[in-house]
């Protein structure tokens, strides 16, 4: 075999990918199971890398790596870090399941996509896509499922689509219709009136104070880290806190994307937030890009 090929291909087959992912998950399992993660145990997790690094830039090594290099690069491994990373291990590891959610993803960017091509959107189109939407409930927590989930039923809600909304819903998906090249989408653009009326998982133009408010990050940002994040909350007379609870107030998802990533953006806090919200708990999931501009509004 060609050498320029043979640690590529040891990870190729299906058999080969289940068998790193599971490696990985009983190393996690191993270095965490006395409830701490030392030093000497996160060079484990540093041989691991090394030993995939001719993979990185291949699935779902591409959402593994990412993960793990964020988790250890101050040297220690805490447990909410362990957790999302196990978590995540485990949703690769089923890849029926991952196929069948990047399938529907990429269907869910034409279809709106498909709906904005002549300009027009009816009511008629927007019921469809209620109903597209409801037999694709697998996707929920997945970006940007939600967003335009919210969007369908507020427009919904009167039976007819005025003027403005019509604008705000061209606006939105004719974004998608630049997806067609593998472009990621960060965030299709919304008009600023209609953003600040509306309320989504991921919330649109969220109103964010500090003063008192806990925050927690998830998810993988270009703009700063983890310890970044923390001291200008705390800057700003909020508190930062590694995991989501009852007790908090934002979840700020990272907008460092990857068209090619299923769970590694929107991870374990996310559902874990869904969930809470679902119980009544009032958390506001918010863009990375909607927490700097309310960054620049606080200074």
């Amino acid at each position: 075999m060609n050498p320029d090929v043979r640690g590529y291909f040891r990870f190729t087959r299906k058999d080969r990918v289940e068998k790193s992912i599971n490696t990985l998950i009983g190393l996690l399992e191993g270095i965490g199971i006395d409830g701490k993660v030392s030093s000497g145990e996160v060079s484990m997790l540093r041989m691991w890398l090394e030993d995939h690094a001719d993979v990185a830039a291949q699935h779902p090594f591409n959402e593994l790596v990412p993960a793990i290099t964020g988790a250890i690069e101050d040297g220690v491994v805490d447990s909410e870090e362990h957790a999302d990373l196990l978590w995540l291990c485990r949703r690769l590891q089923n890849p029926e399941f991952l196929s069948l959610v990047t399938a529907d993803l990429q269907r869910l960017h034409a279809v709106v996509g498909g709906i904005a091509a002549d300009g027009v959107i009816s009511v008629e189109e927007m019921r469809g896509l209620s109903d597209w939407l409801q037999e694709h409930e697998h996707l929920k927590t997945c970006w940007p499922y939600d967003e335009i989930e919210t969007l369908t039923t507020k427009v919904l809600s009167d039976g007819r689509i005025d003027a403005a909304e019509h604008q705000m819903l061209l606006d939105f998906f004719m974004e998608f219709l630049a997806v067609l090249d593998e472009r990621t989408i960060e965030r299709p653009l919304v008009l600023d009136e209609a953003r600040q009326a509306m309320s989504a998982l991921c919330a649109v133009a969220p109103e964010v104070s500090f003063d008192g408010k806990a925050f927690c990050f998830t998810g993988a940002s270009s703009k700063f880290r983890r310890a970044e994040f923390e001291a200008v909350v705390s800057e700003l007379g909020g508190q930062a806190q590694q995991n989501v609870t009852a007790s908090l107030d934002y979840l700020v998802i990272g907008a460092e994307g990857n068209p090619c990533w299923a769970f590694a953006c929107y991870g374990r806090k996310v559902e874990k937030a869904v969930a809470l919200r679902r119980k009544g708990v009032r958390i506001v999931l918010v863009h990375e890009n909607d927490f700097h501009d309310a960054l620049m509004d606080a200074r």
